[in-house]
């Protein structure tokens, strides 16, 4: 009689998760060990390319990784399924039923028994409680919303284009609340896709016809970028006409406006929030492990839950504070990748009983590109020896390296470089704008 195999299962197949169980799966034995991710979507879009989805100029259809075919291919087994319940008593998860459009079951309640536990959820928007956000605006956290907000958007042009030869009101005006990388870059999407949109039929719509109002509580935008690379951003949106406004504290959101201390309420026909990063709501259900003010899982510096040696916690939905640290390492892209780098050596100390290690973040600096029009960021680490402020072509070829490096992490080197190569022909071939 064999032994049972070990079970590692990770839940959340974003950026963190589907990168952890491709190299779980090329590092262990099928024999030996049985990795498995559970997710409730069925295809994987990187998030910080939802902004390029929303405003059109990315078709997800072509740049998603389908969950199945990539575990067929890996070696490890996909469940599609949201987390309802971590039992850590009996060391298993419990799965929600997955419905269909009508609410029909599709697959029922499940049990997942785990020898070690990974969460990598992710995290949402963070609406600090203000009144009117979650029943009004709307978020970039999925590719169904960044599809939802794309079709919205559309729609609110195509009835703009059809109203300008009767004199009546012709304009689409969005509101974006949060200056960080997710509402300035999208600011400067919509406005390279309401350039285009002459070219696809929309002959009466022009560049005045859009009017985007971008919204940050704080004294500038990209807190993670230097002051002089903020006000170059700043400056280059004010030229694309796009109207900031720093220091603007949101009060509440209503169906169509939105409230702003010490300042006028802004009407609008789409507002999204795009502001700060917490950990799901629904966290504080699922399980008893600590978590942190913005609903967090609160982590050893080695990323182990600080209530189960059995459970780890990467990506946005984990809060770690390093030694020597005062805050926590940072939601972003770069610290999800970093994280499942650490985690596949983590899980095998973790299973010969070593001692575990320090996850280490490497802040490798920000880029934040503005469509077509500019990239700006900086650059940080021991190659450049220091700290480098980049854009243009520079910048923008770093941009572009970013998803490059994600492409090799999800698929591999050989793989991915095939999937890079790919994308690069898409480009040429493909219309410029998707408006289906």
């Amino acid at each position: 009689m064999t032994d049972r195999k070990t079970q590692i299962v990770v839940v959340g197949g974003g950026a963190a998760g589907l990168a952890l169980v491709r190299k779980l799966a090329a590092k262990h034995d099928r024999a030996t060990h049985d990795i498995i991710l559970v997710e409730k979507n069925r295809t994987h879009v990187w998030k910080p390319l939802l902004h390029e989805v929303a405003a059109g100029s990315m078709d997800a259809n072509s740049d998603e990784v389908g969950y199945g075919g990539h575990a067929a291919r890996w070696g490890y087994r996909f469940f599609n399924a949201a987390l309802e319940r971590i039992d850590r008593d009996r060391r298993v998860i419990v799965t929600a039923p997955l419905l269909d459009e009508a609410g029909e079951v599709v697959v029922d309640r499940h049990e997942i028994r785990y020898d070690w536990l990974v969460l990598a959820m992710g995290g949402v928007s963070d609406d600090f409680g203000i009144p009117g956000v979650r029943d009004h605006a709307m978020f970039l956290e999925s590719r169904q919303q960044a599809d939802l907000f794309r079709r919205k958007m559309l729609n609110a042009c195509l009835r703009a284009n059809d109203r300008k030869p009767e004199g009546a009101e012709a304009r689409v005006s969005v509101c974006i609340v949060g200056g960080g990388a997710t509402g300035v870059e999208l600011s400067a999407e919509l406005v390279n896709a309401a350039k285009a949109l002459r070219s696809y039929g929309l002959e009466r719509f022009d560049e005045d016809t859009l009017q985007i109002t971008l919204l940050e509580a704080g004294p500038k935008l990209l807190p993670a970028l230097p002051e002089d690379v903020s006000d170059k951003v700043k400056g280059r949106l004010a030229e694309l006409g796009v109207d900031v406004r720093t220091g603007a504290m949101v009060t509440r959101v209503g169906p169509r406006a939105v409230e702003v201390k010490d300042g006028p309420t802004i009407e609008a026909d789409l507002i999204l929030w795009a502001t700060g990063v917490r950990g799901d709501h629904a966290l504080s259900k699922i399980t008893d492990l600590e978590l942190s003010k913005r609903g967090q899982i609160v982590v050893e510096p080695t990323l182990r839950s600080k209530n189960d040696p059995r459970i780890f916690a990467i990506g946005d939905c984990a809060h770690c504070v390093l030694p020597g640290e005062e805050r926590p390492v940072p939601p972003r892209a770069q610290s999800a990748g970093q994280m499942a780098d650490h985690m596949v050596g983590q899980l095998d100390r973790a299973q010969k009983g070593q001692p575990l290690r320090d996850f280490v973040y490497r802040d490798r600096g920000a880029l934040v590109s503005l469509s077509r029009f500019a990239t700006h960021g900086s650059l940080m680490g021991n190659l450049i020896g220091g700290k480098m402020q980049i854009e243009g072509r520079v910048a923008r070829l770093a941009y572009q390296s970013l998803y490059r490096l994600h492409l090799l992490a999800v698929h591999g080197p050989w793989r991915g470089t095939v999937r890079i190569a790919v994308n690069a022909i898409n480009r040429v071939t493909r219309p410029a704008l998707k408006l289906h």
